[in-house]
């Protein structure tokens, strides 16, 4: 009876002015945010948290899970427009959403994209409210030695994703986490490739790995070519309900997709970075023709569109109830709870339930007016698909230096954007996996930490990975995704 007097409450404050104002205010600010490379969720509610002291806790709570929620919506319009991932929850997106703009199907991958993150999005918010007791008795079932796991299946799903040659695959993962490597050692003071020079003590951002990969790799290539983004000769096609009708024909992948975000996302350390490629794994894992992903298929968008806005429900888990942020964005909204004084844990689900219904409400709401503004407005941003490269290029390497700078103001970032912006031009022009070096970026650092300090807690023994059912359970996954394959392709032949 408490719980359907907290939601009445809920709504009652969320439908009252000026709060829909602050929904749509964060939404849109998410949303720049996002498509902006380098800037992203954390660092966009970063800048936002100390304005919203003058605001009521709720509004200022509801602002910032807003912004949260758009910037993941917000990464795919750079991604699928001009190759570049606004944040790391969008870089799967890149693989098969690019493609299909400069196949002249931006309106079409656009529209795909809100239709899927605002689904994900509901569904997996609906979840949470329906079910949070269970699914917080799950994460209280996560340890280290889970955490190290989780991350192994995440890099086991390299053979999954990459095309072409399995060694090269091989050989950029590796090269991926071996990058993770620089700067100080988890867990102990020891250097590491620093070569004396205290600005890589930190080590290599993430983020700017990402816009180089992706954001100056594309321009070098693209500054061969004539025209716009899409292929010469070919024009803008497809259409707002083309786009949402392939999205809605693909339930299962679409349902799938958002689960597996909100389940990854309730794992702290992991989120909508780890799912997005685990959902495109999944995806073209199950898939009858696994060949089309990275040449534009719809699949591919739906299944990392889904997933990243579905992270949002599993991150405020850990966060709401225990106060452990999953990722950056999480700790920044941790910050703005202690700041307006809602302390996570108890309080948020007693005293405080009205308060913590209004946000949840609140991103119901606002999933709402992404799909809205996604496929209304932001599909009429495909004709810059169309814009010469002449002015797309010098635009995007300055916003990508200023957004790489913009991470931590040091220089090494300037450095890691421009290099890696060269390699990956070298990587695609020589058919290396640039998912297989994003995965090995991505869970190199998880996977370290978490080994060293399950072997901590058992005393060097391994036999800590498989004592629990749970972490046993994770280790069959991981099994089952590297030998499955095979063991498929010999029952195949000997059935035949």
């Amino acid at each position: 009876m408490a719980t359907v007097s907290a939601l009445a409450e809920a709504a009652q404050t969320l439908f009252t002015w000026p709060t829909p104002m602050w929904i749509a205010i964060g939404l849109v600010l998410g949303m720049i945010a996002g498509a902006l490379p380098g800037v992203g969720s954390s660092l966009g509610m970063a800048i936002i948290l100390p304005l919203t002291l003058p605001l009521g806790p709720v509004n200022a709570i509801v602002l910032l899970v807003s912004m949260y929620s758009g910037a993941m919506y917000g990464g795919s319009i750079a991604a699928i427009l001009v190759n570049v991932p606004g944040t790391g929850a969008a870089a799967a997106t890149t693989f098969d959403g690019y493609p299909m703009s400069k196949q002249g199907r931006a309106v079409d991958a656009l529209s795909i994209s809100a239709t899927s993150s605002s689904l994900g999005g509901l569904l997996t918010v609906l979840t949470l409210i329906l079910i949070s007791p269970i699914l917080i008795e799950v994460v209280l079932l996560f340890g280290t030695p889970e955490y190290f796991l989780m991350a192994v299946l995440g890099l086991s799903m390299i053979g999954v994703v990459a095309h072409g040659s399995a060694v090269k695959a091989l050989v950029a993962g590796a090269f991926g986490m071996l990058l993770t490597a620089i700067g100080i050692a988890p867990n102990s003071p020891e250097l590491r490739y620093t070569f004396g020079s205290l600005s890589l003590y930190d080590g290599i951002d993430f983020i700017a790995a990402l816009i180089g990969m992706f954001a100056i790799a594309e321009m070098i290539k693209l500054s061969a070519q004539r025209g716009g983004i899409a292929a010469e000769g070919i024009e803008l096609t497809g259409n707002v309900v083309t786009g949402v009708k392939e999205a809605l024909s693909h339930p299962v992948t679409l349902v799938k997709s958002s689960f597996i975000g909100m389940f990854i996302g309730a794992v702290p350390g992991s989120g909508a970075t780890v799912s997005n490629f685990l959902s495109y794994g999944e995806a073209m894992r199950s898939s009858n023709a696994p060949e089309r992903f990275g040449n534009g298929e719809p699949l591919g968008v739906i299944a990392s569109e889904a997933s990243n806005n579905g992270t949002i429900g599993g991150s405020l888990i850990p966060t709401i109830s225990f106060g452990i942020p999953g990722s950056g964005s999480t700790a920044v909204l941790l910050g703005g709870l202690l700041m307006h004084g809602l302390r996570p844990g108890p309080q948020l689900f007693e005293t405080e339930l009205a308060t913590t219904y209004t946000f949840l409400l609140a991103l119901l709401v606002g999933n709402v007016f992404i799909f809205l503004v996604g496929v209304f407005l932001v599909t009429k941003l495909g004709g810059l698909t169309q814009i010469d490269t002449h002015y797309i290029v010098p635009t995007i390497v300055v916003l990508s230096m200023v957004g790489g700078y913009t991470l931590r103001t040091n220089w090494i970032d300037v450095a890691t954007v421009v290099s890696l912006g060269i390699l990956g031009y070298l990587m695609v022009k020589y058919n290396y996996s640039i998912i297989a070096f994003v995965l090995g970026v991505v869970l190199g650092p998880i996977a370290e930490e978490n080994l060293i300090r399950s072997l901590q807690l058992s005393g060097g023994s391994y036999s800590i990975f498989v004592t629990e059912p749970l972490s046993l359970l994770i280790v069959i996954l991981i099994l089952v995704v590297l030998f499955g394959p095979a063991v498929k392709e010999q029952l195949e032949r000997r059935l035949t």
